[in-house]
């Protein structure tokens, strides 16, 4: 069971590598990196790939850790023994199965993926230590442990925006997904928009970095944003003459995909004004 990248997701090396070790070793695949990078896609692509099922369970600021095992509603029981409802006898009946469970009790291998980790509070990772470690938990309702006949491949992405607990980390293969270089980028697009001109790319993709690489950007365009940009480009038909600019108009052609707040688009203004004026 090897993981070698898909036609629609363009895998590194070193992204395969940690895939591949991850699932030999047993271990959750820790991804981190910029939003935008394919953090998420990545768990839907490895479960395309190995022809697997995939369970996702996305994290909220919210979220508990418990919620991905199971939540017991004790309400609704209250109500229907006041009802005089029979399903009042069977607990199970009350007892709603989490992301964990469904991926403990698969009688397949499944990916499951737990999407964006670090929104939860910072006890979330270690309310699931145990479980992630030995593939089990105990349901103090029922009595019953429930334990996985298969371990899941499990993907776990961080965008980090706060850091994991140590004990946390040491049972994951962990993975930094760096931005696609130029090469890279290239084989991204020609998967998303096949057949795009190379003068217009080459254009594109040379305004795309020189505007990441701005120094005092609050937020860096991503992967997901360049693509969406150059859709737009290819519906508008424009050429790589059209994406020429001058000094007086830093902003590239339709910036509103690229640039997502005002500080931004702001930075860009006052450059093609201090440009102006140095002529």
């Amino acid at each position: 069971m090897k993981f070698q990248g898909t036609e629609s997701y363009v895998a590194t090396d070193d992204l395969t590598v940690a895939v591949n070790a991850a699932v030999t070793l047993e271990r959750p695949l820790l991804v981190k990196g910029e939003p935008g990078t394919g953090k998420t896609e990545l768990a839907r692509q490895v479960a395309d790939a190995l022809g697997l099922e995939m369970l996702e369970w996305n994290i909220k600021s919210t979220t508990k850790a418990q919620q991905g095992l199971y939540e017991y509603d004790a309400v609704s029981r209250l109500r229907d023994s006041q009802l005089g409802d029979e399903r009042v006898h069977d607990v199970r009946n009350y007892i709603r199965k989490g992301k964990l469970w469904q991926a403990f009790e698969s009688d397949k291998k499944v990916v499951l993926l737990i999407d964006e980790i670090d929104k939860a509070d910072i006890e979330f990772p270690n309310d699931l230590l145990q479980e992630l470690d030995k593939m089990e938990f105990h349901v103090y309702e029922t009595g019953e442990t429930v334990k996985a006949a298969l371990r899941p491949i499990v993907i776990i992405t961080s965008n980090n925006e706060k850091e994991l607990p140590d004990a946390f980390l040491r049972r994951c293969f962990f993975h930094y997904i760096r931005f696609p270089d130029p090469d890279t980028m290239r084989k991204i697009v020609e998967v998303h928009h096949p057949g795009i001109k190379d003068a217009l790319l080459t254009t594109a993709l040379t305004q795309f970095y020189e505007l990441r690489e701005q120094t005092g950007l609050k937020k860096k365009p991503s992967t997901s944003e360049v693509l969406d940009w150059l859709k737009l480009l290819l519906a508008e038909d424009l050429t790589a003459e059209d994406l020429a600019r001058d000094g007086a108009n830093a902003l590239p052609r339709l910036h509103g995909a690229l640039l997502k707040n005002e500080q931004d688009v702001h930075l860009f203004e006052r450059l093609a004004f201090m440009a102006r004026r140095s002529r």
